[in-house]
């Protein structure tokens, strides 16, 4: 009995030893930032780091932005400077950039890194949508930052140029070089670094032996963008948004050679929402969207009336200069690039000028030579289940029953035409008569 006793004590001993040294694991949250931080991004970063704190994880930004979109920069920056856990910022792997907002959460950091081959800076812009917008103070906010985590200060007055990973850090912009995450956290490993809630001493050493390994060292967590967020981020540009808006209007237009509406028309539904959604995320000139949008309406009046006159011109003049207008205030980073824009323009001539007034030329002879067959008498090459194969006139059309199914090799007469289907009923034979 006693020996079962010690037994059980000693089991629960080491469980108790156990469980205490995976409670001294180390989590880090490696939160990715790629591209422009706007809407989507800004959430989930604001998501991402209210969770760290809750569960007093060290954070890890992978930076790699040009800064934010329509959004408050210093807000964010402000925001890391004052999270109640340590913060680690890395500008990696090449080529990654850290300019605008993201040269700011380097600043606001309690330990800035970069990879070798990264660049870091210019400051301005630091909003790519206002990219003339210069915030009041920014100095002393930096200063204030860089004082409250024990970091000396920087040359603030320096020209605001890119710098290279070295020149970063002979700046003191960043004070470590590191060529991944496992090689940035075995480097900080012991030091010491001020947050609100006090001192902490780093314990990101990470494992390399069983033995550490199974004493739980580092619990590395990486996190990027869902399913969700990550299509809101993609399409929150001002080249995607262009993109969706040309495709999709196009597709849209498509429908216009068809009897009906199909893939092609709910796919334009689809693009141009998803554009919609990204004006809603990216300012624009409204003055260039109607320019754009206009110009096509154009295009599109010249292939309703089956040619090609003034109008066409108008309208592909009209859209490339609304092309050009519509993101001409954002940053030289995110603006649409020229040869995108010329591309456009010459596609879309060719698209509506040519493409389709020739499709529903096209079009127009099958419905009037449709149209000729009405009162004509065929045969049915298939089961009519109210659709299937006609032949009428030396051709095979696709027919539709009025009154039914109609089985295959039955008689007959055209009774009209719907778009580009034969509509018929069954003829009756001499016997029936």
């Amino acid at each position: 009995m006693r020996r079962a006793t010690l037994l059980f004590l000693l089991v629960v001993a080491l469980g108790v030893v156990v469980s205490a040294g995976a409670q001294q694991a180390t989590v880090v949250e490696v939160i990715a930032v790629q591209g422009a931080i706007d809407r989507p991004l800004l959430g989930y970063l604001e998501q991402k780091l209210e969770a760290a704190e809750s569960e007093g994880a060290v954070v890890l930004l992978q930076l790699n932005t040009a800064g934010t979109l329509d959004e408050n920069g210093v807000a964010l920056a402000d925001r890391v400077a004052n999270l109640s856990v340590p913060t680690i910022a890395w500008i990696g792997p090449a080529p990654s950039r850290a300019s605008g907002a993201g040269l700011l959460i380097m600043y606001a950091s309690s330990i800035a890194a970069v990879y070798p081959g990264s660049q870091t800076g210019p400051l301005h812009p630091i909003d790519l949508a206002h990219p003339d917008e210069r915030p009041a103070d920014l100095s002393a906010t930096i200063e204030g930052w860089l004082d409250q985590h024990g970091r000396p200060a920087v040359e603030l007055d320096r020209p605001d140029v890119p710098l290279t990973a070295q020149q970063a850090i002979d700046g003191g912009v960043a004070t470590i070089a590191a060529t991944s995450v496992t090689d940035l956290l075995n480097k900080v490993d012991g030091e010491s670094v001020p947050t609100p809630e006090g001192s902490t001493v780093l314990q990101t050493h990470v494992a390399v032996t069983e033995a550490e390994a199974e004493a739980g060292t580092v619990d590395l967590r990486f996190n990027n963008l869902g399913p969700v967020r990550r299509i809101e981020h993609g399409v929150s540009s001002p080249s995607m948004i262009y993109f969706l808006l040309v495709i999709g209007v196009a597709a849209l237009a498509f429908e216009l050679t068809q009897p009906g509406f199909g893939f092609a028309g709910f796919s334009g539904v689809g693009l141009v929402a998803l554009a919609v959604y990204g004006l809603s995320v990216v300012p624009a000139d409204w003055l260039g969207l109607a320019l754009m949008l206009g110009g096509i309406a154009l295009l599109v009046v010249d292939v309703r009336i089956r040619r090609l006159s003034a109008l066409t011109y108008a309208g592909v003049v009209a859209f490339g200069v609304g092309s050009v207008l519509a993101w001409r205030g954002v940053a030289p980073a995110i603006r649409i690039s020229p040869w995108l824009i010329g591309g456009a323009v010459v596609a879309t001539f060719l698209y509506y000028g040519f493409a389709l007034t020739v499709a529903l030329q096209s079009r127009d002879r099958i419905v009037n030579t449709q149209r000729g067959l009405i009162g004509l008498v065929g045969e049915a090459r298939g089961p009519l289940t109210p659709d299937g194969p006609v032949f009428v006139k030396g051709a095979l059309w696709r027919g539709r029953s009025a009154v039914g199914d109609i089985p295959a090799g039955s008689r007959v007469r055209v009774r009209g035409v719907d778009g580009l289907i034969l509509r018929v009923e069954p003829e009756p034979s001499a016997d029936d008569l």
